[in-house]
């Protein structure tokens, strides 16, 4: 793949990792920490296609630009959920890494989705100081598996389907 060609498709995961975020912000939540992550397949999508540093980048410009423009950027917000975030693809970066053939698209993001959820809750029990908010695990979990397999299809689908794209010289 040209290196122009790979620079598009990096600025547009990352275009539409932003977009997504921002939107799934503004929609109401049935926890308060609770979204789908959807802008997570465009991250998903980077590591597939380009490897664990522009996944790594994408994810960067996509809580630095969501945080910037979402008005949240360096709150405790920003601190407890980035920090999931990095866990999240930082756990998906290692096991397609380590074990390339063991998780498809689908597994890696519930993999990445409990990495989330589980960092989440670590940051910010240590950030409010309240070891009893580990009482949240099994929902957290169970939030985890559920938007991870929604994400995971998500980013299975659009792969394919830039798959044929690719196939056809489209």
């Amino acid at each position: 793949m040209r290196y122009s060609h790979r620079l598009t498709r990096l600025a547009l995961l990352t275009a539409i990792a932003l977009v997504l975020f921002l939107v799934e912000a503004s929609l109401p939540r049935p926890l308060p920490w609770m979204r789908l992550g959807l802008s997570n397949a465009a991250v998903l999508a980077a590591l597939l296609l380009f490897g664990a540093g522009p996944a790594v980048a994408v994810s960067l410009a996509k809580l630095s630009l969501g945080g910037l423009l979402g008005g949240g950027l360096a709150g405790p917000a920003f601190v407890i959920g980035g920090s999931a975030s990095l866990a999240s693809v930082v756990t998906m970066a290692l096991l397609h890494r380590l074990l390339p053939r063991a998780f498809s698209p689908v597994g890696l993001s519930v993999a990445g989705a409990l990495a989330h959820q589980s960092t989440q809750l670590t940051v910010a029990a240590i950030y409010l100081g309240h070891i009893a908010l580990f009482a949240l695990l099994p929902v957290f979990l169970i939030s985890g598996v559920l938007t991870g397999l929604l994400t995971g299809l998500i980013t299975y689908f659009a792969l394919q389907r830039l798959d044929k794209i690719d196939g056809h010289g489209a």
